[in-house]
């Protein structure tokens, strides 16, 4: 997951925290890794919430989508439901 640099060396810190209200999009998978800054997105949110709306697609049209998170890298449908099981993930939306 992502860390954000620190300005000393410009390494990261490993918190080992998941970055949950992080911007992220929704790809179709047939855009992944072609266009710097992820491509055209079909929907944009906080990463639980792009997770969220991949677990609630029916398995074989989620395998059509990537989740591009803010400074970090794109994550694939398995990816994004082993994510959905995560013992820290929000059950609800961000207030």
């Amino acid at each position: 997951m992502t860390d954000h640099p620190s300005t000393f060396k410009g390494t990261t810190t490993q918190s080992g925290e998941l970055a949950w209200q992080d911007r992220a999009s929704i790809l179709p998978a047939s855009q992944q890794g072609q266009v710097p800054g992820g491509g055209t997105p079909l929907l944009r949110g906080s990463f639980a919430d792009m997770i969220r709306h991949m677990a609630a697609l029916p398995d074989k049209e989620r395998q059509g989508y990537v989740i591009a998170k803010a400074g970090d890298r794109e994550y694939t449908a398995e990816e994004a439901m082993e994510l959905a099981s995560h013992p820290d993930f929000p059950s609800q939306g961000f207030g």
